[in-house]
């Protein structure tokens, strides 16, 4: 066994059991961060040249199954990190070690509409808003996305697009917005940061679009937006697997109302469990295979290719949708018992149901994997 896992393994006890804690924080709190932190947990996408485990993939997805099978926020804010760990493959010698140089490092980035960076020498003026920040509460620096303004016009590339960087700076010099009041993932304090005219320098900017690649390995030539999804799918399946389990504990003792016999001896749960459990392991073996396949090819080829992006595409997604079939059959099997906050499921299922409200669970990326299959352009923004 990797020895990544092997930590992943070793932590969720301690991770699991924080759970309520994280939930009621609405962050990770401290002590699961130091433990996350000493693991390296961090960094499981980072370079070796900084610090970082620089996975594979298929075992990077299996880290993230087992962390998300003890704590959703927790899992989801490790995936979101591990995707921004790319940007430290395409920056500067001087950038990434002045981001990533300190072992305790922490990275978290968010989306807006209304951002800019106005190009000025030696760098640009910043000013905007992003939320869905997950992590940003541990984060020693942050990264917001950004259009390039130059001589009071969007930069644009050569095909026309108007080119955007992701700037960076430390967390102290942004404002948290507290924003993050929701049903689900309330632990991965995803709240919002703001900047004005903060003058961020040139070797703190990146494009992982337009900046060429400064390592050897395989692995920053997949695209950041698929290693999101497939890393988030692999964190739902963890979650839908410790529903199953829950099942299988709380079938073991509960008698519903008007029951002679627990829950376990009564054919529909068994079929509901059967179902839940299948749900599970389809959405498993379909990203595990589909990342392997690709990694493999890579590793020999170099970049992947269309079809293996859709196909990508296709296992994040189904994971995702998967994950929640499975997580709703259980919830519905274990009838009152799960409304209650006091009770993990309810945790979980609110988790899971914010989950496939991310753009990364949209159904119309099956559309764009449809429109490969029958040899029509998809949808390249997602792949």
């Amino acid at each position: 066994m990797h020895p990544a896992l092997e930590a992943a393994q070793r932590l969720a006890p301690t991770i699991e059991a924080a759970g309520d804690e994280i939930e009621r924080g609405r962050q990770l709190t401290p002590a699961v961060v130091d433990a996350l932190v000493r693991e390296r947990m961090f960094r499981l996408l980072l370079p070796k040249t900084l610090g970082g485990w620089e996975l594979d993939l298929p075992t990077y997805v299996r880290v993230l199954e087992a962390i998300g099978r003890a704590d959703a926020s927790t899992g989801w804010c490790l995936s979101q990190c591990g995707g921004l760990c790319f940007l430290a493959a395409h920056l500067c010698d001087e950038g990434r070690v002045d981001v990533w140089g300190d072992p305790r490092a922490v990275v978290a980035n968010g989306q807006g509409p209304d951002n800019r960076a106005v190009r000025v020498p030696g760098g640009y003026r910043v000013t905007g808003r992003w939320g869905f920040s997950s992590g940003c509460h541990h984060a020693t620096w942050l990264s917001g996305i950004a259009p390039v303004i130059e001589d009071g016009e969007p930069r644009r590339r050569a095909d026309g697009s108007i080119e955007l960087r992701s700037m960076l700076f430390p967390v102290e010099q942004a404002e948290i917005l507290d924003v993050w009041h929701v049903g689900g993932l309330r632990g991965t304090g995803s709240d919002a940061f703001a900047v004005t005219d903060l003058f961020v320098p040139e070797h703190h900017s990146v494009s992982v679009a337009d900046d060429p690649v400064r390592e050897p390995n395989p692995l920053y030539r997949f695209s950041q937006t698929l290693v999101f999804a497939n890393g988030f799918g692999m964190v739902a399946l963890g979650l839908a697997q410790a529903t199953v389990d829950c099942l299988v504990e709380l079938a073991g003792g509960k008698r519903p109302r008007g029951w002679t016999n627990l829950m376990r001896d009564h054919a529909v749960v068994q079929m509901q469990l059967g179902q839940a459990a299948a749900h599970v392991r389809a959405g498993r073996a379909l990203l595990r295979e589909t990342v392997e396949e690709v990694w493999d090819a890579v590793c020999r080829r170099g970049e992947p290719t269309l079809d293996e992006r859709v196909r990508m595409r296709l296992a994040g997604t189904h994971a995702l949708r998967e994950a929640e079939r499975a997580v709703d059959v259980v919830y519905t099997a274990a009838g009152a018992t799960a409304i209650y906050q006091s009770h993990p499921l309810q945790r979980r299922f609110q988790d899971m149901h914010t989950i496939t409200q991310h753009v990364q669970a949209r159904l119309g990326h099956y559309e764009s994997v449809g429109r490969h299959l029958l040899g029509l352009e998809p949808d390249p923004l997602w792949l």
